[in-house]
Formats: C-alpha cells, sequence, structure tokens
C-alpha cells in the first residue's frame, strides 16, 4: 500500500534486542492520543444525553444507569490503553494461535446462552455481560498481523496469502452467522480484506474473497430465513413502508436526523429519545447526535474520526516492523470501518444490521476492547519514534 513501507534491514530481531536492552521509552503519539481522547469524551457526553430518559424509564428510575457503567469501563479501558503503551507488542505474537483459539471457543459458548432479541451474542457472568465478537475482531487483526509479518515475502501467492486467511475469517464468520450476528461478521470480513491487501495479497484473489462473501451470505440467508432477509432489504429501500413495524428504526433515525437542522436543537434537547428513536443509546447514537448537534455538530465528529483513521495509518507506515505496520492497520481499521458502518445505517445508506459506534454506543465490553487495543498503537508508535531517535 503506498506510503506503508518499512526497512527490511531493521529486522524485527534488532528491535527486540533494542527495547530489552533500554529502559528509555520512545513518545507516543500525541495527536493519536489527543484524537482518541476527544472522541471518547464527545461520546460518553452524548451518551448520558441520549440515554437518560431511556434509563430512567427502564432502568428503575436510575437516569444514570448508562453513563455511571460506561465512565467505570471508560476508566478500565484508559488503565489498559496506559499499560499497553509500556508493554512491547512484539509479545503478541506468542498469543496470537492462544487469542484466536479462545475467541473460537467463546463464540461457540455463546451459542448456548439464552437469546436476548432473537440472537445469541452475549455471554453473561453475574451482572456482566460481554461479546465475544469484541475479542474476535482482535483474535483476527492479531492473528493476520502475525500471518503477514511472518509469510509477507510471499504473501502474492495462494498458499500464504490466501488460503490461511479464508480459513481463519471462514470459521469466526460461520460462527458469527450461527448467533445471527450480521453486523459483526461484515466487520470481520472487511478488516481481513483490508489487512490482506495491505499484507501484498494479490487483487485478483480478492475475487475469490467476493465468492466467498456471496457464499457467507447464502448461508446467512439459509440460517436467517429468506423472509427475514427480504424483510430487511425491503425496508432499507422503503424506510416508510412499515414504519410501525419492520421500519420503525430506521423510520424515527431519518425523523431524528432530520429534526436537527444545520444547528441542531442543542445538547440535552433532543425530543426523539423520548422513547421514539429505539435504543437511542446504542446503535443509533449518531442519530441524537445529528438533532442535538446538527449538521455541523454531526460533520466535526465524522472529521474526528477520519483523522483518526489517517493518524492510525501514518503510525502504521512508520511502525519499526512489520508486525507493528500491520497490528496498526487492522486495529486503525476495525475503528474507522465501524464508525463508517455505524454512520451508512442510521442514515439508511445500507441495511440496518445493528452496529454500534466506537467511543459513543453503550457497550462496555466494547469500549474496553477498544481502548486496550489503542494502548497497542500508542506502543508502536512510541518504539517507532525510539528506531527514528536511535
Amino acid at each position: 500500500m503506498p506510503g506503508m513501507t518499512f526497512d527490511n534491514n531493521n529486522s524485527e530481531i534488532a528491535g527486540l534486542e533494542k527495547s530489552a536492552g533500554s529502559k528509555k521509552h520512545g513518545r507516543i503519539d500525541a495527536t493519536f492520543f489527543l484524537l482518541t481522547l476527544i472522541l471518547l469524551t464527545i461520546g460518553l457526553i452524548m451518551l448520558f444525553s441520549a440515554g437518560y430518559y431511556y434509563a430512567q424509564h427502564y432502568r428503575d428510575g436510575n437516569s444514570f444507569h448508562f453513563i455511571q457503567r460506561q465512565a467505570i469501563w471508560a476508566g478500565l479501558g484508559l488503565v489498559l490503553m496506559i499499560i499497553f503503551t509500556f508493554i512491547n507488542y512484539q509479545i503478541f505474537k506468542k498469543l496470537a494461535f492462544i487469542t484466536f483459539a479462545v475467541s473460537v471457543i467463546m463464540l461457540i459458548i455463546v451459542l448456548f446462552m439464552p437469546p436476548l432479541n432473537n440472537a445469541r451474542r452475549w455471554i453473561s457472568i453475574g451482572p456482566i455481560n460481554f461479546q465475544p465478537s469484541e475479542v474476535a475482531k482482535f483474535a483476527i487483526i492479531l492473528l493476520f498481523a502475525f500471518l503477514i509479518s511472518k509469510n509477507y515475502k510471499k504473501m502474492p501467492t495462494f498458499s500464504y496469502g490466501v488460503l490461511p486467511f479464508v480459513f481463519f475469517i471462514g470459521i469466526v464468520s460461520v460462527l458469527m452467522m450461527m448467533q445471527t450476528h450480521l453486523s459483526g461478521t461484515v466487520l470481520i470480513m472487511a478488516i481481513g480484506f483490508l489487512m490482506m491487501f495491505v499484507g501484498g495479497t494479490k487483487y485478483r484473489y480478492f475475487l475469490l474473497a467476493i465468492a466467498v462473501a456471496a457464499v457467507a451470505v447464502i448461508g446467512l440467508v439459509t440460517i436467517l430465513g429468506v423472509g427475514y432477509v427480504q424483510e430487511r432489504l425491503s425496508g432499507w429501500i422503503d424506510p416508510f413502508s412499515d414504519t410501525s413495524n419492520s421500519t420503525h428504526q430506521t423510520y424515527q433515525s431519518l425523523l431524528t436526523i432530520g429534526s436537527g437542522g444545520l444547528l441542531g436543537v442543542g445538547l440535552g434537547g433532543s425530543n426523539q429519545k423520548f422513547l421514539y428513536l429505539p435504543e437511542p443509546q446504542n446503535d443509533f447514537i449518531f442519530s441524537v447526535v445529528c438533532e442535538e448537534l446538527g449538521f455541523i455538530g454531526a460533520a466535526i465528529i465524522i472529521i474526528l474520526f477520519a483523522l483518526f483513521v489517517y493518524r492510525g495509518f501514518v503510525i502504521a507506515s512508520k511502525a519499526p516492523d512489520k508486525f507493528g505496520m500491520m497490528m496498526a492497520v487492522g486495529i486503525t481499521g476495525q475503528i474507522g470501518i465501524q464508525a463508517l458502518l455505524n454512520i451508512a445505517v442510521v442514515t439508511n445508506t445500507v441495511p440496518n444490521t445493528g452496529i454500534s459506534l466506537p467511543f459513543f454506543s453503550y457497550g462496555g465490553t466494547a469500549l474496553m476492547m477498544q481502548l486496550a487495543q489503542i494502548g497497542i498503537v500508542l506502543n508502536i508508535s512510541r518504539r517507532a519514534n525510539m528506531e527514528i531517535k536511535g
């Protein structure tokens, strides 16, 4: 990929020796760190604004239900982020297959959990609920980064540049489709294809990837039923066709966005969050952002995400080794693609698949995982600065 290069003479072994033999730490990428804090802060503010009435109505009158829990997870995530900035990311190489195996086991376990909203996506341990798909995202990124860094000279070949990646991503995709987790399946496939593309897989082999995706879609139709898929597609094409039932979310989302106009109704001033827009604290929180902050506020947030992705790829381009580069690409790509898909869903640009907005949507496991992974990217930037100084 243009701009993403590294010095082959600067071997990973030398990088490990350098980090092991010196207690000095390079500087983290301040811009990337600051963008993370800005998005997180805005996200927490908007979560409280969007979800306090819903929480008051459905969580025993506690308006602070969502923000209290999200703030705790955000705090834990920030602690992990800081810790990971000081842990040499090379250690994750040894954990690639272990992490993948653990994620697969969890994806199997979740199939035996009680369904919630006609889907099995959560494992409950006491008061804690978490989605194994969040671990699976990181597992795919970690495993793909390891395989690409190990075999990057052979990536143009079919045996090394296609087969293992299709195999591993196929396992995860099938298990996630069995959960009826369409959005997670699409996201993991997109992350995998991005990493393969950057890693050196030949363009013509992506035709095979498209074929695999087509088979996955057919499998999804078989699992969910033709009627379910047709309902989603018809609701996407005409969001006003069944506003009291199948297209209710999309219809209310578009009304919410349109109510904001250019400047918005003001922070906290949304009317749609008063039980008109379903789950305003989760998948459709960006709709409330548009209503309260208007087109300008929403555009600023989109620009912040774009800058975040750009800066992440800059860090990737400066990584001291291929493994670090691919980790940065995968983690940055995950957050960027997820934000893009969420905004596309709430604006009805793509069919409603139920995908959360990073840093904004309610979900402690997801937020903590995102911040921890950002810590890894910051560590890569720190190691890159050490190399430059050296």
